[in-house]
C-alpha cells in the first residue's frame, strides 16, 4: 500500500511540475545597451529559475531602442512584453493608454521607498505607469591626477568659462589625451540631453510662454558656439559618433581629462573591473553659466509594460524582481556594491556597503533631488522637463535640432545656419501640431 501511495505522490508531483511548466511564459524585453541593463540581463536567469518563465532579450543602442519601441507601441503591434523607457515617455504614453498601470506589485514591493520626485514623474492621474530601474542627474567627472600634475584645482561650482580654461591646459592630442569629452551623436536623448542643460545654463529655453521656438536666440548661439569650440579644440576625433557609452569608454580608458554626463556613470568609472582610472578620478557639479537653473538634468530609465502585452502577470513579476530592494542587494553582492543601480530607492543610500563603496553617493542623490523639472530655465516656460520638453512632439523636434547641431560640429555648416534652419523647421512643426494649445 505504501508503495502505491509513493507512486501516486510522485505522479501528482510530476503532474504539478508539468502543469507549472506548461503555464510558463516567454517574455520579450527591449532594453538599452547601458551597463546597468547588461547586469540585469546577466542576472535574469535567477528570475527564470524562480518562476519557470523565460526571457528573450532585445538589447539596442539608445537611439535605435527609442525608435523601435515608439513604433511598436504607437502601432500596437505587441512585439514586446516589457520595455525600457525614459521619464519623458512614461507619463505621455501612460496618459495615451499605451502602458499598463503597475500599482499592484504587492505591499512587499514598498512603493514608499521609491524616491518621491521619480515616482511622481512616472504617475498620471494617480496611476503609476512604470517603475524606475535607475535614475540619474548630471555632473562633472575629472581626472584629479591630471589636474594635480597641471597645477590646477577644479572648482566646487565650475562655470563653462572655467571648463574651457581647464580643457585648454589638459589637452595633449599627441598622447590621445583630450581636455573634455561630451556627447556629439545626434538624437534628442543623446547630444541634446547634454546640450539641453548647457543651453539652460546659458539662459536659453526651447520655447517662450507663447510656445514660440527660441532656437536661434542669443543664448542658444552662445552655448552652441562654445560647445563646437570646446569639442573642436579639446575633444576627441569623430565626436559626432560619440554618445554616452562611447564617452564612458574613452573616459574609463584614460583619454578624457573631464567628462560632463550622467551621474549613473559613476558606478562604472569608479569600478576597477571596468575602469583603468578608477583610483584617479573625482567629481563636482555640472557647470553653470548665467544661471544654475536646469544646468543638471533629471532622467530615469524605467521598466514598463505595453498595454498590448498578453503576459501581464509574468511581466509584472519581472518588474517587481528587477526593481526590488533584493535586486539591489543581489547586484551589490555579485557585481560589487559600486555597481548597484542608483537613484531609485531611499534604502539603497542607507546601505552601509553602498556608502562605503560609493564615495559619490551623497553627491549623486543631492543632484537627483535638486533637479527641478518645473523650473528648468532662467526665464518662464510653458513646459516641464529639464533636458527635454514634456510634449509628444519633442521626440521629433529634439532629434531634428540635434542633427542640425551635429552638422555644425562636423563643419558641414555654421552654428548660425544650423540654428536658423532648426528654428524654421520647429516653427513649422509646432504650428502644424496646433501650439499654443
Amino acid at each position: 500500500m505504501s508503495k502505491i501511495i509513493c507512486i501516486l505522490s510522485a505522479s501528482v508531483a510530476y503532474l504539478a511540475l508539468t502543469a507549472g511548466l506548461a503555464g510558463a511564459e516567454e517574455l520579450t524585453i527591449a532594453t538599452v545597451n547601458n551597463g546597468d541593463m547588461i547586469i540585469m540581463q546577466k542576472l535574469s536567469p535567477e528570475w527564470e529559475k524562480e518562476t519557470g518563465n523565460k526571457v528573450n532579450w532585445v538589447v539596442l543602442e539608445e537611439n535605435v531602442l527609442r525608435q523601435k519601441v515608439t513604433t511598436d507601441i504607437a502601432t500596437k503591434s505587441g512585439q514586446y512584453d516589457i520595455i525600457t523607457i525614459g521619464g519623458y515617455e512614461a507619463p505621455i504614453w501612460g496618459k495615451q493608454g499605451w502602458l499598463a498601470p503597475v500599482d499592484d506589485l504587492g505591499a512587499d514591493y514598498d512603493y514608499d521607498d521609491l524616491l518621491a520626485p521619480i515616482k511622481t514623474g512616472l504617475t498620471v492621474d494617480g496611476k503609476l505607469y512604470a517603475v524606475p530601474f535607475y535614475t540619474e542627474s548630471s555632473f562633472t567627472l575629472y581626472r584629479k591626477d591630471l589636474f594635480d600634475a597641471a597645477g590646477i584645482k577644479m572648482s566646487d561650482e565650475p562655470t563653462y568659462d572655467q571648463i574651457k580654461e581647464y580643457a585648454a591646459k589638459l589637452t595633449d592630442k599627441s598622447k590621445e589625451q583630450y581636455g573634455l569629452c561630451l556627447r556629439g551623436k545626434p538624437g534628442w536623448g543623446e547630444n541634446m540631453a547634454f546640450l539641453g542643460t548647457m543651453i539652460n545654463a546659458y539662459g536659453g529655453r526651447w520655447f517662450d510662454m507663447d510656445w514660440k521656438p527660441q532656437i536661434n536666440s542669443e543664448p542658444w548661439k552662445k552655448a552652441i558656439t562654445d560647445y563646437v569650440e570646446l569639442m573642436t579644440k579639446y575633444g576627441p576625433p569623430g565626436v559626432t559618433a560619440n554618445g554616452f557609452n562611447e564617452n564612458q569608454a574613452l573616459f574609463s580608458t584614460g583619454h578624457c581629462a573631464m567628462w560632463i554626463d550622467a551621474t549613473s556613470a559613476a558606478g562604472r568609472v569608479y569600478d576597477p573591473k571596468q575602469s583603468k582610472v578608477a583610483d584617479k578620478i573625482a567629481f563636482t557639479r555640472a557647470p553653470v553659466a548665467v544661471t544654475a537653473n536646469g544646468s543638471s538634468w533629471s532622467w530615469s530609465w524605467n521598466l514598463a509594460i505595453p498595454a498590448t502585452s498578453t503576459k501581464l502577470d509574468a511581466a509584472k513579476s519581472f518588474l517587481k524582481w528587477a526593481t526590488s530592494k533584493d535586486y539591489v542587494k543581489k547586484v551589490g553582492e555579485t557585481e560589487g556594491w559600486v555597481a548597484v543601480p542608483p537613484g531609485t530607492r531611499k534604502s539603497t543610500y542607507a546601505l552601509p556597503e553602498y556608502q562605503k563603496a560609493a564615495p559619490f553617493a551623497d553627491t549623486v542623490l543631492k543632484a537627483i533631488l535638486s533637479a527641478d523639472p518645473s523650473k528648468p530655465t532662467k526665464d518662464p516656460v510653458p513646459y516641464t522637463g529639464v533636458q527635454f520638453v514634456a510634449i509628444p512632439e519633442f521626440q521629433g523636434i529634439g532629434t531634428l535640432v540635434g542633427q542640425q547641431i551635429a552638422a555644425a560640429l562636423s563643419g558641414q555648416q555654421s552654428v548660425d545656419a544650423a540654428l536658423d534652419s532648426a528654428q524654421k523647421q520647429v516653427e513649422r512643426d509646432m504650428k502644424k501640431a496646433g501650439y499654443p494649445k
